[in-house]
C-alpha cells in the first residue's frame, strides 16, 4: 500500500471513530496530507503504527462542573481535558472557557498543540482542555465559584510532571489565579509549575501574557527577512481583540508596521491612523467592553457591526480570534486587495479552502502550530523558572522568546526545503513536528 493510500485509510478510520468532530477531522486531515513525504522516507513509522497512535489521545477526560450563581441558581457545565500525547514530556496546553467548547474542539486543539509544542524544542507533550462555561457577563464571584468547582475535579488529573494547563480563550490571569488557589487548597502543595500564565506576584513569568502575540509577529518578521523585507511601513490587519491580538498589535507597532483594524464577535473597528493601544487595552482588559466602544473613544475611527474584518485592505493579515474565521471568500478578498502574508495567531483560523486560495495566489502562509507557538514556549520558560525558583527580567524573557521563534522559523523553512517544498511553512511545520514526536514514540516502545 502506498503512503498516500495508507493516509487515506487512517483518515477514514479517524472519522469513523470520532463522529461529528469536524474540527478534529480538519486538523488531522491537514497534518496527514503534509506528512506523506515523511512516510515515504521512513517506513518504520508505518510499521510501528505511529500515525494511528498519534491520532488517538492517550486520555480523554469529561466531567460535570456544578456551580451556583449570585442569585442562588445552580448551573451545570461540562469540563474536558484531553491528554493527547506525552512522548516529549508532560502534557501541556491551555484551558478554554467558551460556549462553543465540546469534545471535538478540545481534541482538535490538543492535536495541534502536540506538534506546536514539539516545534518549540522544549520537553513538553500536547494536551488541551476547557469548558462550555461562558465567563462573559458573570461577576467576579461567579467566575471564582466556577473555577473552584472546575479544579475540584481537574486537580486529580494534573501535576508538574503529568499535565500542566495554561490559559486560552476565556481563561486569563484572573481565572488561572482562582484555579491555582483551589489546586493549592485541595492538594496542600505549593506546586508553582502545575499551571502557567500565573500572576507575577505568585510565580508567573515576564512576557507570558504577551508571548503568543509577540511570537506571531516575530515569526512574520522572520518570513519577511527571508526576502530582505521587514514589517516597517506595512499595513496590517489583526482579527480579534483579546490577549493574542492586543500584543500582536503592540509588537507590529514596535517594529514599524501599522495595524489599521481589529475585531470581536460584534464586528470590527477601523482606524487608519493606527489602532491606539492604550484605548484598546483599557477597553478590553479593564472595562471588558465590546469593540464598538473604541469608536466612541476615538471618533475618527469607525465601527462596522456584523462584518468581516478581512474586508479591510492590508499587506499582512494576522488572524488571532478563533478557528475557521478566514473563509474562502475572505481569502479571495484579501488576495484581491494586495495581502501578501498571512500569519496565524489563533489555532487553525484559516479554512482549507482559504489556504488553497493563498497558495494559488503566491501568498506566504504560516500555520498556527508554528506561528503562535510563542505562548506555549513562554509557558515552558515559566515552568523552568518555577522549577529553579528563579525569575527573569522582561528583556531577557523577550530575547529568549525571539530566539525560539527564530529557531522555529528556521526549522520549518529548512524542512520544507529538505522535502522539496520550498516556502511551504505548513508542510515544514507538520513534518518537523511529526518527526520529533514519532522518533520519541519509537524510542519508548509500544506504549
Amino acid at each position: 500500500m502506498s503512503a498516500r493510500d495508507k493516509i487515506e485509510s487512517i483518515f477514514e478510520s479517524v472519522v469513523h471513530r470520532n463522529p461529528g468532530e469536524s474540527e478534529f477531522h480538519q486538523a488531522v486531515r491537514e497534518v496527514l496530507d503534509s506528512i506523506v513525504p515523511a512516510l515515504d522516507k521512513h517506513s518504520e513509522y508505518a510499521e510501528a503504527k505511529i500515525i494511528e497512535r498519534i491520532c488517538e489521545p492517550e486520555r480523554q477526560i469529561i466531567f460535570r462542573v456544578p456551580w451556583e450563581d449570585d442569585l442562588g441558581e445552580v448551573h451545570i457545565n461540562r469540563g474536558f481535558r484531553v491528554e493527547f500525547n506525552s512522548a516529549l514530556g508532560p502534557y501541556k496546553g491551555g484551558l478554554r472557557f467558551h460556549p462553543s467548547v465540546y469534545l471535538g474542539i478540545v481534541k482538535f486543539l490538543g492535536f495541534e498543540q502536540l506538534f506546536k509544542n514539539a516545534l518549540t524544542g522544549m520537553p513538553i507533550g500536547g494536551g488541551k482542555g476547557g469548558s462550555d462555561f461562558d465567563p462573559r457577563g458573570r461577576s467576579e464571584r461567579e467566575v471564582m465559584r466556577f473555577c473552584q468547582s472546575f479544579m475540584t475535579e481537574l486537580y486529580r488529573h494534573i501535576g508538574e510532571y503529568t499535565d500542566v494547563p495554561a490559559g486560552d480563550i476565556g481563561v486569563g490571569a484572573r481565572e488561572i489565579g482562582y484555579l491555582f488557589g483551589q489546586y493549592k487548597r485541595i492538594t496542600n502543595r505549593y506546586e508553582s509549575a502545575v499551571l502557567t500564565g500565573k500572576g507575577l506576584s505568585y510565580g508567573g513569568a515576564q512576557v507570558r501574557r504577551e508571548a503568543t502575540g509577540y511570537g506571531a509577529v516575530f515569526f512574520a518578521d522572520e518570513m519577511l527577512q527571508v526576502n530582505g523585507d521587514s514589517l516597517d511601513g506595512k499595513r496590517v490587519v489583526v482579527s480579534g481583540s483579546g490577549n493574542v491580538a492586543i500584543y500582536a498589535i503592540e509588537k507590529v507597532h514596535q517594529l514599524g508596521g501599522t495595524v489599521v483594524a481589529c475585531s470581536d464577535s460584534s464586528g470590527y473597528i477601523r482606524d487608519d491612523r493606527g489602532i491606539d493601544l492604550e484605548t484598546l487595552k483599557h477597553l478590553k482588559e479593564v472595562r471588558r467592553e465590546r469593540i464598538g466602544e473604541y469608536a466612541t473613544a476615538r471618533p475618527h475611527a469607525s465601527f462596522v457591526a456584523g462584518a468581516s474584518v478581512w474586508e479591510v485592505p492590508c499587506q499582512v493579515a494576522i488572524p488571532s480570534a478563533t478557528q475557521n474565521e478566514i473563509s474562502e471568500a475572505d481569502a479571495v478578498t484579501l488576495v484581491a486587495q494586495g495581502c501578501t502574508l498571512v500569519v496565524e495567531g489563533a489555532n487553525m483560523p484559516t479554512t482549507p479552502q482559504a489556504v488553497r486560495i493563498f497558495a494559488e495566489a503566491g501568498v506566504r502562509f504560516a500555520p498556527g502550530k508554528a506561528a503562535n507557538a510563542g505562548g506555549v514556549a513562554a509557558s515552558a520558560l515559566e515552568m523552568q523558572q518555577n522549577a529553579s525558583r528563579d525569575s527573569w527580567t522582561f528583556a531577557h524573557s523577550e530575547q529568549r522568546l525571539r530566539e525560539i521563534m527564530r529557531d522555529i522559523h528556521a526549522r520549518c523553512y529548512a524542512t520544507a526545503e529538505e522535502y522539496g517544498m520550498p516556502g511551504n511553512y505548513a508542510a515544514g511545520a507538520n513534518i518537523d513536528g511529526f518527526r520529533m514526536v514519532a522518533e520519541a514514540m519509537l524510542a519508548h516502545g509500544l506504549i
